[in-house]
């Protein structure tokens, strides 16, 4: 193996260990479970894997299709970023970072393959939608968590109409409302599913609830 042979694959690692550093210290800074470290070796492990799909081919080592090997390997990212989607409660989470897992594992084979220039591209666009996309869909959807608020009510008269006012001015969604009302205790129960914003000032939201009229309890959660 010659110098040049030796740089030309130094040069594609070295870019594929930049780019799943940059994508798992963005992950990173959301707290997410998947991190640089992972990111990284599945970026450089890709990266690998392209190399020895292209060098068998070349060597004629082996017959038939030379991508299967990377095929394999982005069937078994599929795994990782299957682990990496949680539902907690009522809402479900890592569907970005099961995306970046597979995004890394492209770019990590793309530079195996000596993809330079698309690589670049990749992650220009990649990092641009990662750290602006996020703020812009908060400025448009700011009601992004699916809760359920509990209200309970002394009789039969809810004051439906103040508590839907008292939602929408704290930017809570209304999805559905169900009903109960138990005749023994004389009491109304309101069950909304709600979507709220990232930042509820659930104080706020308490003090206001409070000033209906006749109202016992009342409770938000996402489960």
């Amino acid at each position: 193996m010659d110098f040049e042979t030796i740089l030309d694959y130094s040069l594609r690692f070295a870019l594929s260990m930049i780019c799943g550093i940059l994508l798992g210290v963005e992950r990173k800074s959301r707290q997410n479970a998947v991190g640089i470290r992972t990111l990284v070796l599945i970026s450089i492990s890709c990266c690998l894997l392209s190399i020895l799909s292209v060098h068998l081919a070349q060597m004629g080592v082996i017959k038939g299709d030379p991508t299967r090997i990377a095929s394999t390997a982005v069937t078994g990212i599929g795994f990782i970023g299957g682990g990496a989607i949680l539902k907690q409660g009522l809402n479900i989470r890592g569907l970005t970072t099961a995306a970046i897992i597979l995004t890394s594992a492209a770019i990590g084979l793309s530079c195996g393959a000596g993809l330079y220039v698309p690589v670049v591209i990749t992650m220009v666009i990649v990092l641009v939608i990662l750290f602006t996309m996020n703020r812009l869909e908060k400025v448009i959807f700011p009601a992004t968590k699916t809760k359920q608020l509990q209200l309970t009510i002394n009789g039969l008269n809810c004051q439906e109409d103040k508590i839907v006012k008292v939602l929408t001015d704290n930017g809570i969604i209304i999805n559905d409302l169900n009903v109960k009302f138990v005749a023994e205790d004389k009491r109304t129960e309101l069950f909304f599913t709600v979507k709220t914003p990232d930042k509820l000032d659930s104080f706020k939201l308490a003090s206001q609830l409070s000033k209906i009229e006749r109202l016992a309890s009342f409770a938000i959660n996402d489960k």
